[in-house]
């Protein structure tokens, strides 16, 4: 077992130390709201994708996803198939009319149609789904480190929310968004390190991985079974996939956010479908990686999935290797985490704060507010993680953060297509249908476990649409001037 020597951990404190710095230097000059969370709305489409894929990726893919194809098989791939999709779908459908304007948060959309209210409420929605996510993922961060310095799970936690808070803080969005193409790249680098080191370590290296895996039936990438208790099949991946696609990046402020940040809707457009797929060749590798790591460790029985590839970064890694993939977990750790409090922090500004003070206008007002805001809720996403850890659980992370994501994103979707698409539709009765869609999922979810997650947004949608259509008067209306402020 090889220790972790003094120089790897030189190498993760001059990463952490550096990108922290840099971070917080990016955000030089800044005089406002527009500035801080939306980078004046010119970053370039090709940032803003490693952005958004980086945000999406965050631990859950670097340590989690090897885990679900060690226990299994290549099968979570038809999620990233479905993930294109609804990309493409969501670029098409709702990019447009996000751009129509000068909105702020993806939530505005829903105010020039319902009123505030509605956009209240659905900016609510996101908050609570955000904190509990981004929790699972903080919390999966620690593990390493932990393992690494002895440290307990709080301490690591704490630790972790500190240095992004620093940069998030000072920077904003265009600080978030340089930073999370910086690290994208490493922790890419940090996985394909360890693909190397597979290579050294198995006999016959990742030929004989692929000779043992394929024996197994640990290579199944396509399952046409109906059943919808099967977590991961082609249905389930195509529709539920591209459902839950279109929910997260079509109306999760997290990823709208770095969207509205780009120079103009094509632009918007470009990031969101190449982010697509840029995420089926990252899953590919990750995964392939958990197949390799099966191989290694000759099927053994862990504690946790989560832990298999900590482990082996640890124990089998080369002194200042070990060090750069540690500070690649750190990276994806990071990204996903500074994208939380940025965006939080904008919808709390936009959407709660700003109207009530009567600082719509006001950017300076806007960009202090910002600040304290996003200490707000780094705060309270590092309180809830060290809950999370202290939970035992038996899924891997990355399935429970998607479970707890998919029981709302339904009700979301669903409440930007009733704006959308129909007619009828008014503030109560889709405020009402969203209530609706979201309590349907959670009956189904801890009374029907015969239904996997892959298919909750979809069928969230649909009862949120239905209800709220049935629900409206005959001439639903947009929003006065009146009502949306």
């Amino acid at each position: 077992m090889n220790a972790f020597t003094g120089l790897d951990l030189t190498v993760l404190l001059l990463y952490l130390a550096g990108v922290t710095i840099w971070g917080a230097w990016l955000g030089r000059g800044q005089s406002g709201g527009t500035d801080y969370f939306l980078g004046n709305r010119d970053l370039p489409w090709a940032a803003v994708l490693l952005s958004v894929v980086a945000t999406e990726t965050s631990t859950l893919t670097f340590l989690s996803v090897p885990g679900v194809s060690y226990a299994g098989t290549l099968a979570f791939l038809q999620l990233a198939l479905g993930y294109l999709v609804g990309r493409a779908a969501a670029a098409a459908l709702l990019l447009p009319q996000y751009f129509r304007g000068e909105l702020t948060t993806a939530y505005g959309l829903l105010q020039e149609r319902f009123g505030l209210a509605t956009r209240r409420f659905a900016s609510a929605v996101f908050m609570a789904t955000r904190l509990l996510a981004d929790s699972v993922r903080l919390a999966l961060t620690a593990i390493p480190l932990s393992l690494i310095t002895g440290w307990s799970l709080p301490l690591s936690i704490g630790v972790v929310g500190a240095l992004t808070l620093v940069y998030t803080y000072v920077g904003g969005i265009k600080a978030v968004v340089w930073v999370d193409a910086l690290q994208m790249g490493l922790y890419l680098l940090g996985a394909l390190a360890a693909v190397a080191m597979l290579q050294a370590l198995v006999p016959g290296g990742w030929a004989g991985v692929l000779t043992s895996a394929g024996q197994a039936g640990k290579l199944l990438v396509l399952d046409f079974s109906p059943d919808p208790a099967i977590t991961y099949t082609f249905w389930a991946g195509l529709l539920g996939g591209a459902f839950l696609s279109m929910a997260t990046h079509g109306t999760d402020q997290l990823i709208v956010q770095r969207l509205l940040a780009c120079r103009d809707l094509r632009s918007g457009q470009k990031a969101l479908v190449g982010s697509g797929v840029a995420v089926i060749l990252q899953f590919a590798l990750f995964l392939m990686l958990g197949v390799g790591l099966w191989t290694f460790y000759g099927g053994r029985e862990f504690e946790s999935t989560d832990t298999v590839f900590p482990l082996f970064i640890i124990e089998q890694l080369p002194p200042g290797v070990t060090g750069l993939v540690i500070a690649a977990v750190y990276a994806a750790a990071m990204s996903s985490l500074s994208s939380s409090i940025n965006s939080l922090a904008s919808t709390t500004a936009y959407d709660f704060w700003a109207p009530r003070a009567g600082a719509e206008r006001d950017e300076a007002r806007i960009l202090r507010a910002g600040r304290s805001f996003s200490l707000l809720w780094a705060t309270l996403l590092v309180g809830a993680a060290v809950l999370f850890s202290r939970l035992s659980r038996e899924a891997a992370a990355v399935e429970v953060a998607l479970g707890i994501a998919s029981v709302v994103y339904g009700g979301l979707l669903g409440a930007f297509a009733l704006g959308t698409l129909s007619g009828r539709a008014d503030s109560r009765s889709v405020t009402v249908g969203m209530a609706l869609g979201i309590g349907a999922v959670t009956v189904i979810w801890r009374v029907l476990p015969g239904v996997a997650f892959p298919w909750y947004v979809l069928i969230g949608s649909l009862v949120t649409y239905g209800s709220g259509h049935l629900l409206g008067g005959r001439g639903g209306t947009r929003a006065t001037e009146g009502q949306a402020a």
